[in-house]
C-alpha cells in the first residue's frame, strides 16, 4: 500500500480516483451483448454462459429437486448462522414501515401518500470466486416484507452447471419465486427484455463486477429501474491511535479479498498506527485463502496520513465511501460530520463484516462516489410511493381560483378551464 502523508486538497481528486475502467471501456461490449440478448433471447443467453461461464445447459430454471439437494447439502451449522441473519435483516427492515401519511392542505382539499410495492423484481447475486449467498437475503428479506409479488432471481453457474448450494438454500428460505442459472451482462439484458425462460423485471437489485453495474446502467435506457450504481466493493477506515491495528489490518483486508478490483484506504492522525497497521497486514495477508486477490486490491489501496480530524473527515467526505469504519477518540465528529457514506461501523469492536453478514443492516451500497446522491438498499428501495387526493365540492370553491389564475399566467387554457367548468356547476346550485 502506499503511504500518502499530507495530501493537499487540490490533489485529493486525483489521489483519490477508484480503480476502475471508465464506462467507455466496456459500454460497447454491453450494449452488443444486450442488442443480441433482445434479438435472441434464451439462445444469446445461452451463447453467453458458455463463452464466460465455460458451461452449456439444457435447462436454466432451476428445479425444485435441486434445491432439496441443496438444502440437504448445507451444514446445520451455516443453516442456524443464515436463519440467525435472516430474522435480524427481517427485524431491522420490518422496522423500517411507515404509516399513510394523510393531510387536509385546506378546508376540503384532502392529501395522502401510501405505499405500494414493486410488482416484479429481478435479483442479481454474483458467483465465480465467492457466490454471495448473503446478498440473496439482503434483497429477498426486504422484498418479501415489501410484498413484491414477483422475485426472480439470477445467478452464474459454476462449469458443472450449477448454482451454490447456500445461494439456493437462502433463496428458498426468503420465497424467491424463480432462480435461473444465467450471470453477468446477460443476466441483465435478460431481466430488462424478458426471454423465454427469464421474466422480465420492472427493477433490477443487485451488486457485481463492472460490467453488471454499465449493464444495469443501460437497462434504464429501456425502462427498467436499478437500485443504485454498485460496483467493486471499497471500505475506508478512519482511525486514530486508539485504535488497534490488528483489527484495523483485518477490516482493510476484509475488503480487499472481494476482488482484484476492490479497494481500501486508511485515514490516520497517527503515523505511528500507519507502520502498524502496514506490519500487521504484511503478516495477515500470508494466510489468507484469496490472497493473490487481497495483494491485487492492496496494490490499488493507500494509507493516508493528515494533521487533523477536521482535515480527515472533509477528505472521506470527498471520497464517499461505501463502508465507513470510525476508530477515533472523536467518534462524534465523525459519526455527525459524516454526510457522504453508504454504511457506517463505529468503535473498534464494530467489523464492516457484521453489517456484510448478520446485524441487521443492508450491505447493497453504492460505491464508486455514488453515496453522495444515492442510499443503500432498504425497504422503501421495494416500494412506490402513490399520492392521492380528493377535494369536495366548498374544497373546490375554496381553491378553484388558485388553479384558474395560475393556469392562466401559464397559457394553459384547458386546464383553466377544467376547474371552470365545475365551478360554474357549483355555483348553478
Amino acid at each position: 500500500m502506499k503511504i500518502i502523508e499530507n495530501p493537499d486538497r487540490s490533489d485529493w481528486s486525483e489521489l483519490l480516483k477508484r480503480p476502475t475502467k471508465t464506462v467507455n471501456d466496456i459500454e460497447k461490449t454491453v450494449t452488443q451483448i444486450f442488442d443480441d440478448v433482445k434479438r435472441n433471447g434464451d439462445e444469446a443467453v445461452a451463447k453467453y454462459t458458455s463463452l464466460f461461464d465455460g458451461v452449456s445447459l439444457e435447462e436454466n430454471v432451476v428445479t425444485e429437486e435441486e434445491i432439496a439437494y441443496a438444502k440437504s447439502q448445507v451444514s446445520d451449522d451455516l443453516k442456524v448462522a443464515i436463519q440467525t441473519a435472516y430474522k435480524n435483516i427481517e427485524r431491522f427492515h420490518g422496522a423500517q414501515k411507515t404509516d399513510k401519511v394523510e393531510v387536509e392542505t385546506m378546508a376540503g382539499v384532502s392529501c395522502w401518500q401510501e405505499k405500494r410495492a414493486i410488482d416484479k423484481i429481478g435479483l442479481y447475486i454474483p458467483g465465480g470466486t465467492a457466490p454471495l449467498f448473503s446478498t440473496v437475503l439482503m434483497l429477498a428479506v426486504p422484498a418479501k416484507i415489501a410484498g413484491c409479488k414477483e422475485i426472480v432471481l439470477c445467478s452464474p453457474p459454476s462449469t458443472t452447471g450449477k448454482i451454490a448450494n447456500e445461494i439456493l438454500f437462502a433463496a428458498d428460505l426468503c420465497g424467491v419465486s424463480k432462480i435461473i442459472k444465467v450471470g453477468g451482462i446477460q443476466a441483465i439484458a435478460g431481466l430488462t427484455f424478458g426471454t423465454e425462460s427469464i421474466p422480465q423485471v420492472y427493477k433490477i437489485f443487485g451488486p457485481g463486477n463492472q460490467f453488471v453495474t454499465v449493464a444495469k446502467q443501460l437497462a434504464t435506457k429501456y425502462g427498467v429501474a436499478i437500485d443504485m450504481p454498485a460496483g467493486p466493493s471499497e471500505l475506508l477506515v478512519m482511525a486514530d491511535d486508539s485504535a488497534n491495528a490488528e483489527f484495523v489490518a483485518s477490516d482493510l483486508l476484509s475488503q480487499a479479498e472481494h476482488g482484484a478490483d476492490s479497494q481500501v484506504i486508511l485515514v490516520s492522525t497517527s503515523k505511528v498506527l500507519i507502520d502498524a497497521v502496514l506490519k500487521a497486514i504484511d503478516a495477515q495477508i500470508e494466510a489468507l485463502p484469496r490472497q493473490t486477490i487481497a495483494k491485487k486490491a492492496i496494490a490499488n489501496s493507500k494509507l493516508i496520513y493528515v494533521e487533523s480530524d477536521d482535515i480527515a473527515l472533509d477528505l472521506i467526505n470527498e471520497y464517499a465511501p461505501e463502508h465507513f469504519i470510525i476508530c477515533s477518540k472523536n467518534e462524534d465528529l465523525f459519526v455527525n460530520g459524516i454526510r457522504n457514506a453508504g454504511s457506517v461501523f463505529i468503535g473498534n469492536y464494530t467489523p464492516e463484516s457484521a453489517g456484510d453478514y448478520a446485524s441487521g443492516t443492508n450491505h447493497t451500497l453504492p460505491t464508486n462516489g455514488f453515496c453522495k446522491a444515492y442510499s443503500g438498499v432498504n425497504l422503501d428501495s421495494f416500494l412506490k410511493s402513490i399520492t392521492f387526493q380528493k377535494i369536495s365540492e366548498k374544497g373546490l370553491l375554496g381553491i378553484g381560483n388558485v388553479i384558474e389564475q395560475m393556469a392562466a399566467a401559464e397559457g394553459l387554457e384547458a386546464h383553466k378551464n377544467a376547474v371552470t367548468l365545475r365551478l360554474n356547476d357549483l355555483n348553478k346550485n
